[in-house]
């Protein structure tokens, strides 16, 4: 008894120290009457939550403060925002209503508390994120940004403190992560925060990895800051001679960029070259700003060469998120290429806490990057057409791309993303002119629909009364607005076709005495696979789907009675778990109860024992297991999470699976030959497939082996770089799968 007092003392004292810290990360920001508004929060809080306690057993006071004080100190954000991060899961688990937050602490905290408690779903540990869900967040992003920040926040501390979650659970929330909220972080330009959740999600998802950078960049460390001294050494001489005030470091770049380097390029890490960048801060006037920035920057390159396709300048046309920076890279000392980036005091704040630094949430407010973004976001919800999962997708190919700036003919600046071709640049400036486009004049020269836009074109577009949305035009635009748009005219085309296909239908239903209704067409669509009743009606109008057959549907409908449906919903998937019992299968142990099911391999990664796995259960498949790091899983967990199942390989029989290695060397006589000689005879391994391509003396080979685990692949791997000439052999997976047919 005596011990538990101590602790809740303990207890109380650590709470108490918490809420001073947040109080100090608040004091920029505060005004008169702020400080006794989050007291008030603060104890509304406490006595909200005083009985309950997270998943590590610390009492959950610990996570509001947690999130307050990453919206203050992370983001900047004021005291309404304090206020909401406080009380930001009170109405959702306790019995604190809206009304009484209105009552307390007025209209406006309680309108962030409510968009705050209706997106609560997205994030929510329970249930993975739904497209949908995802749809309601972006309708109170419109509404309030206050609102997805202070949920950045909330995830971010969840993230961080995720080590007590079941493995699963850590799976789909590190999947939502990196699919959307790093994304969602770096548009509004949070690139700290976007940093870190990439870095935290990879934690979990590929551990291995994780664990290899960061033990590999802390083993460099001390020979890494030795050479940032020696690089900026002479930079910090020159700044101060000609009279600029600057704070020069070097910054450590993060495992999740150095991963990609690594996969991109196809590179061990010792040869990721920029582990690291260097920033140069400027304490510069606002008049001044730009040309410090360009003074600096001829600074560093008098004393370094600079590689000329990798001057990036930000400064004169700052980035949608509002970033504004110059970056180059330069050839430092012993022969190596580093990066550069300078900006002001300024763009750097911008930089490190996004909108939050310069946008102050005020009806007025004009600042012409963000309000642009969320009318794009605006418009994108208008348009009730779209399927959920499609709007994700094109919503999520639009949060995170490059930008480029475009020209009217009457010298107007339009901003689209990287890529972008002379069709989405007509529906930018209007989705009637985008719908009659036929051609383009880029630069006063006749281009096609999909001509690709450079930086800095001029672009005129010619139009017809004639022309209309086409099929094809969706594989080559990439905005999400033109999208959105020509899927809902080529939908509508469909419909009106459709109508037609629908008279059609009926009347020959009439002749075969099959009651026409609703309950019918529908079986008739999954008996012949039509992913709708429109599609059906469209294929009968366009004379592709031949009525005979309806004769066969007839004949079958107590099959069709007992078909799997098309769509599946968690209530089935126990179903389909009993049904798929294993008879000999012992290589895989799946489900919560670790149960011998049935499965099969996916494809799109092929999984071997010893891989980090999942089961994920499709519609007519069964349960196909994917590796953790297969390139389609992050999308399948972050959407489909309540389909994915545990998965775990048990000890297993002498069972060969599949997998694919590709190796490169110099070319050298009889290379071929060793290495078949050590995967058949030294190995015992059989090939299923090898190709080989050769070229000015450089060997690159594909090979398709038969092995048992992880274990035996890996010292098959060991003795294949053994071989002379061998400079390195990777294990490769499939090419990744469209996985939105979901079969």
């Amino acid at each position: 008894m005596n011990e538990l007092v101590i602790d809740i003392e303990a207890e109380k004292k650590e709470i108490l120290k918490r809420y001073r810290a947040l109080l100090k990360a608040c004091k920029p920001t505060m005004q008169k009457g702020d400080k006794r508004m989050i007291r008030q929060a603060f104890e509304l809080a406490l006595e909200s939550h005083k009985d309950m306690r997270r998943k590590s057993g610390e009492p959950y006071i610990y996570h509001p403060i947690a999130v307050a004080q990453i919206a203050a100190e992370e983001i900047g954000l004021g005291t309404t925002s304090i206020v909401c991060a406080l009380l930001h899961d009170v109405v959702e688990d306790t019995a604190i209503t809206l009304e009484d937050i209105e009552r307390e602490f007025g209209k406006k905290i309680a309108k962030i508390i409510d968009g705050l408690t209706k997106i609560s779903g997205v994030f929510d540990y329970n249930s993975s994120l739904q497209a949908e869900n995802f749809r309601k967040m972006l309708l109170t992003l419109a509404d309030d940004v206050r609102v997805i920040l202070i949920k950045l926040a909330d995830r971010l501390h969840n993230m961080r403190t995720m080590d007590h979650m079941p493995r699963d659970k850590q799976l789909k929330i590190s999947s939502e992560t990196i699919y959307l909220y790093a994304p969602l972080a770096h548009r509004l330009g949070l690139y700290a925060m976007k940093s870190e959740l990439e870095d935290l999600s990879m934690k979990y998802t590929e551990s291995e990895t994780y664990k290899f950078i960061a033990r590999k960049l802390n083993e460099k460390k001390a020979e890494r800051e030795l050479y940032v001294k020696a690089f900026i050494g002479p930079i910090k001489e020159i700044l101060t001679e000609q009279g600029l005030h600057a704070d020069v470091y070097g910054r450590p770049k993060s495992i999740h960029s150095i991963w990609n380097k690594m996969r991109k390029k196809g590179v061990p890490f010792e040869e990721v070259y920029d582990l690291f960048a260097i920033r140069i801060i400027l304490d510069s006037k606002p008049e001044t700003e730009k040309a410090d920035c360009w003074k600096a920057y001829s600074i560093v390159t008098d004393l370094y060469r600079p590689n000329p396709d990798r001057l990036r300048d930000w400064v004169s046309s700052p980035k949608a998120n509002g970033y504004e920076s110059l970056h180059t890279t330069v050839m430092g000392p012993k022969g190596q290429w580093v990066e550069v980036q300078i900006r002001t005091q300024r763009m750097n704040e911008i930089a490190e806490k996004g909108f939050a630094a310069h946008w102050k949430y005020k009806e007025s407010s004009s600042d012409s990057g963000l309000d642009q973004w969320i009318q794009k976001v605006r418009e994108l919800l208008k348009n009730p057409e779209s399927n959920a999962l499609d709007f994700l997708d094109d919503f999520k190919m639009n949060l995170f791309s490059d930008e480029i700036f475009i020209f009217t003919p009457k010298g107007a600046l339009m901003q689209l993303p990287l890529d972008a071709t002379a069709l989405d640049f007509a529906f930018e400036i209007h989705s009637d002119l985008g719908a009659k486009c036929i051609g383009a004049k880029v630069n006063h020269k006749l281009v096609p629909l999909s001509h690709k836009l450079q930086n800095g074109d001029q672009v005129e577009i010619i139009t017809s009364s004639k022309q209309s949305p086409k099929e094809d035009w969706l594989n080559f635009v990439v905005t999400a607005k033109a999208k959105a748009k020509i899927k809902s005219s080529l939908k509508e085309e469909k419909r009106r076709v459709a109508e037609e296909g629908k008279e059609i239908l009926e009347r020959k239903l009439k002749s075969l005495k099959i009651t026409y209704n609703t309950e019918n067409i529908h079986k008739i669509s999954n008996y012949f696979k039509f992913s709708s009743t429109l599609e059906l009606f469209y294929n009968i109008a366009k004379g592709s789907f031949d009525l005979k057959s309806l004769k066969e549907f007839q004949a079958s409908e107590k099959t069709v009675e007992n078909r799997t449906p098309e769509r599946i919903d968690s209530n089935q998937i126990e179903g389909i778990i009993n049904k798929v019992k294993a008879k000999d299968s012992d290589t895989l142990l799946i489900g919560e109860d670790m149960q011998k099911i049935d499965y099969k391999l996916s494809s799109c990664c092929n999984p071997i024992p010893g891989d980090d796995v999942f089961g994920f259960i499709t519609v007519n498949d069964g349960i196909k297991i994917h590796r953790t790091n297969c390139p389609n899983a992050t999308k399948l967990m972050a959407n489909y999470g309540y389909r994915v199942v545990k998965a775990k390989w048990t000890s297993q029989k002498e069972l060969a699976f599949l997998t694919g290695l590709r190796i490169t060397g110099i070319d050298e006589v009889g290379l071929i030959n060793k290495l078949t000689t050590v995967i058949s005879n030294d190995f015992k391994v059989n090939m299923r497939s090898i190709t080989v391509d050769s070229n000015e003396g450089i060997f690159e080979g594909s090979i398709m082996v038969y092995v048992n685990d992880t274990h035996h692949l890996e010292n098959l791997i060991k003795k294949l770089k053994q071989v002379k000439g061998v400079t390195s052999v990777t294990r490769f997976d499939s090419e990744p799968q469209k996985v939105f047919g979901l079969s």
